[in-house]
């Protein structure tokens, strides 16, 4: 998707179905990580897809905000600024590695080399800001950050494929 494209319908709907399918994404399906009192999800996957889909600008609306919601609603109040502007930043980043790489990689390839980007970027982002709350002690949160990145790059590389055929490119 162009990101100077005029917001239209199409725009707006799939901009709110992919703040909707992250939130789910996230609230739905929660694995504790001992130690952090966090959780790992798949919504990182939707953040990721959210980026290349619907590009830097929408896709960075729809990450964050369906992410945000979720911490929110989820009682991590603490939680939604950095949890908004860290995935934006990532579906962000996503968006513009992805267009850079050549059209001839296959979508999944180029869904992995965007994940490692989105992996750093979670991970850092975290630790930076729960170095502010927990001092040292937010070092402990960044495996199961890692970890939660990786799984969302994979669960994308998956779903790419099929959505690219699902959702005509004229539609985003």
């Amino acid at each position: 998707m162009n990101s100077s494209k005029k917001l239209d319908v199409k725009t707006l709907t799939f901009t709110a179905l992919f703040a909707a399918l992250t939130y789910v994404a996230t609230a739905i399906i929660k694995i504790p990580t001992p130690g952090t009192g966090g959780y790992i999800h798949p919504g990182d996957a939707i953040v990721v897809l959210s980026g290349i889909i619907l590009g830097p600008v929408y896709g960075a609306l729809a990450a964050g905000i369906g992410s945000a919601m979720s911490d929110l609603l989820g009682g991590y109040f603490l939680y939604v600024p950095a949890t908004f502007i860290i995935k934006a930043v990532i579906a962000a980043v996503v968006a513009v590695v992805y267009s850079k790489l050549p059209p001839s990689l296959f979508c999944s390839v180029k869904c992995i080399i965007c994940g490692i980007f989105s992996t750093v970027i979670l991970a850092a982002g975290y630790l930076i800001f729960e170095l502010f709350i927990y001092g040292a002690g937010a070092l402990a949160s960044v495996p199961a950050n890692i970890v939660q990145g990786v799984a969302g790059f994979i669960i994308a590389a998956v779903l790419l494929p099929v959505l690219q055929k699902i959702i005509p490119k004229e539609a985003v």
